[in-house]
């Protein structure tokens, strides 16, 4: 991180104003180069300068350049912010003139990478601060501020405690038998520690799961045989044609993608191919892709006509969605019914052509994830599916430190399970990490942030 990078941290195209965003050591020096106005490097700290960038005598634009002196910045060096008159030749010209004197142009999340790596933030609130970018609903950004000001880092932080703690008197233990004065740190005494840090955990991961519905949306598929009317139930949702329409059976081949907002919730729905066997090469791939989603999906909505009789093969894939969320549709309502509704433990009865049912289908979907009970949960905990898998991880050490103590094992290989929790935990936050996490998680942000 001994270079000094540079990159257009504003989208680009034309607007009102641009911004090309340079950190590191040399950063106030090579803007100086290009600059025409007072000296950057004998101005203050946090000042915004105006005059221009110039390429030897000749103006390119009218800029304020922004000059911020480490440590006190994002990324705890040097930052120089170059603010331009919008528009593609303005702004690419200006980060050309930097790029020729001395800058590197920056990778994909690089200024938080180094923000990451110099100590200004953890991992957790720089998962934050591209998840304010990504934010879709109110909720959804009330939970990234959350994370980029540390309240939920504070959670994963105050577990760490409680674990080096334990440690703590394990190792005094081990390492000073002979005074009577310590404390000694039995197994009796770690499973009741350890409970209490079991609980804690426990109780993160189940507010987390929801918290990740908050960020990610709910994936929900439609699925049934041909002809149910899923795309119609699709277009109804999302109040607009997205899926073709027609009596004719095997219409949608691929799957057809749209979402709604319930309660601030966003509803990422998928309307598939009509699930039944046929010799169509085409429509047979479609079928094996909507089969595939049934298990990757959070909700399936499960169509059915009223005015048809169960089939053997939708028997099948009510057998298959069972263990998960899933809503049973009985569309057609308007036509005689010819469903044996005794099969069907729940289901919701609609018409699209009437307009019937809907309503109740949302609040259904409301219900089953509490969504109105999300409006007044607290949002300090975990959101990203990378940090609860570790969580999860971390769990299961813990149980090898209950299986020991009951089987009273010596203290000091239970310790191993303990530092095992402790140091999954620093991954959550980037205490621990690979260099192959770090380039992974980055290289998702966007340029110049």
């Amino acid at each position: 991180m001994n270079d000094t990078i540079a990159a257009i941290s504003t989208t680009l195209g034309i607007g009102a104003i641009a911004i090309i965003r340079v950190s590191g050591n040399q950063a106030i020096q090579i803007v100086n180069k290009i600059f025409k106005g007072k000296d950057l490097e004998k101005v203050q700290s946090h000042t915004i300068n105006y005059g221009y960038i110039v390429e030897n005598d000749k103006i390119i634009d009218e800029v304020l350049v922004s000059v911020m002196k480490s440590p006190k910045t994002f990324t705890k060096e040097d930052i120089v912010e170059i603010n331009t008159h919008g528009g593609i030749a303005i702004t690419n010209k200006v980060l050309e003139l930097l790029l020729n004197n001395g800058c590197r142009l920056a990778e994909p999340g690089e200024f938080t990478k180094r923000a990451f790596l110099n100590g200004r933030i953890d991992l957790i609130e720089a998962e934050g601060v591209m998840d304010l970018i990504n934010a879709k609903t109110e909720k959804a950004r009330n939970l990234a501020i959350n994370q980029v000001n540390g309240e939920v880092s504070k959670l994963i932080r105050n577990l760490r405690q409680k674990i080096i703690e334990i440690l703590a008197n394990i190792e005094v233990n081990i390492d000073y038998p002979e005074y009577e004065d310590i404390e000694q740190m039995t197994n009796e005494m770690i499973l009741e520690n350890i409970k209490t840090i079991e609980e804690e955990v426990k109780n993160i991961l189940n507010k987390s799961e929801n918290m990740k519905i908050i960020k990610e949306g709910i994936k929900t598929i439609i699925i049934g045989s041909p002809n149910v009317g899923k795309s119609s139930i699709l277009n109804r949702l999302l109040n607009e044609d997205k899926a073709i329409v027609t009596d004719i059976a095997g219409t949608t081949r691929d799957i057809v993608e749209g979402n709604i907002k319930i309660d601030g919730i966003i509803l990422n729905i998928i309307d598939t191919a009509g699930i039944r066997k046929t010799d169509d090469i085409v429509e047979s791939l479609g079928v094996k892709k909507s089969l595939d989603l049934i298990n990757e999906a959070d909700l399936i909505l499960y169509v059915l006509n009223n005015n048809e009789e169960i089939l053997e093969e939708e028997k099948e894939i009510l057998s298959k969605i069972n263990s998960k969320n899933h809503i049973i549709i009985i569309n057609k309502i308007d036509l005689d019914s010819k469903i044996d509704k005794s099969l069907l433990k729940d289901y919701i009865e609609i018409s699209i052509k009437n307009d019937i049912g809907i309503d109740e289908l949302k609040n259904k979907i409301k219900e089953m994830f509490n969504l109105e009970k999300l409006d007044n949960q607290d949002l300090t905990y975990l959101s990203s599916a990378r940090s609860i898998s570790i969580l999860k991880k971390s769990l299961e050490s813990l149980e090898s430190v209950k299986e020991g103590v009951k089987n009273k094992m010596p203290i000091d290989m239970i310790e191993i399970d303990l530092k095992q929790m402790w140091s999954l935990l620093g991954e959550i936050i980037g205490e621990t990490y690979t260099d192959e996490l770090i380039d992974q998680l980055f290289s998702q942000f966007c340029l110049g942030k």
